[in-house]
């Protein structure tokens, strides 16, 4: 398939920016409430920056633990309480850069970044209102002049509904579905 193929709808965007609000454990142990809700579209430096001057400002010592207690904007993955800075920065890069297929697809491959980096950039084909209009685009780019030369009757009777299923069971490609949409990946990669 060709990574640059055409398609008939464009993916939706996110929701809401990604933010993270992380709390200080010196403080949620001492019965207090001391957090702050963190844009998680910036460096990871950046975002250790904030969560040390949100400790600065504890009157508990020492206030060094912090965890994250709440998220938005990271679609259908969901950071842990002690997720990795980085692994939120970088996701919350890849859902800017590529919408909420993003999160979807590293919800797919289990949290996986490398598989779901990996399928963003080199397996996604495009969004599609329905897997016959992907098989249909499809089947079009690659065989036109020999579909054009069949007769109406038989060209009419091509069933892409089941060439869809076909491509999807047999492993060439896997499909994603948000916001009823289906995005289609190469499987093949």
């Amino acid at each position: 398939m060709n990574n640059e193929q055409t398609t008939a709808a464009t993916a939706p965007a996110a929701t809401s920016q990604p933010r993270i609000y992380v709390a200080s454990l010196s403080d949620y142990n001492a019965g207090k409430l001391l957090g702050r809700w963190i844009d998680a579209g910036q460096e990871a430096h950046a975002i250790h920056a904030e969560i040390q001057a949100m400790l600065a400002e504890s009157h508990e010592y020492p206030a060094e633990e912090w965890a994250i207690h709440d998220y938005e904007g990271f679609g259908e993955w969901k950071p842990r309480e002690y997720e990795s800075i980085d692994t939120v920065a970088a996701v919350a890069a890849l859902i800017a850069e590529h919408g909420e297929v993003f999160s979807a697809l590293l919800s797919h491959f289990g949290g996986d970044l490398d598989d779901a980096r990996r399928w963003i950039e080199d397996g996604a084909r495009g969004c599609w209102r329905s897997l016959q209009e992907f098989a249909e685009e499809f089947i079009g780019d690659i065989y036109a002049q020999k579909i054009d030369r069949l007769p109406k009757f038989i060209r009419y009777a091509i069933d892409y509904d089941q060439i869809g299923r076909d491509m999807e069971m047999g492993g060439d490609i896997f499909t994603l579905e948000l916001d009823g949409m289906i995005h289609v990946f190469d499987a093949t990669i």
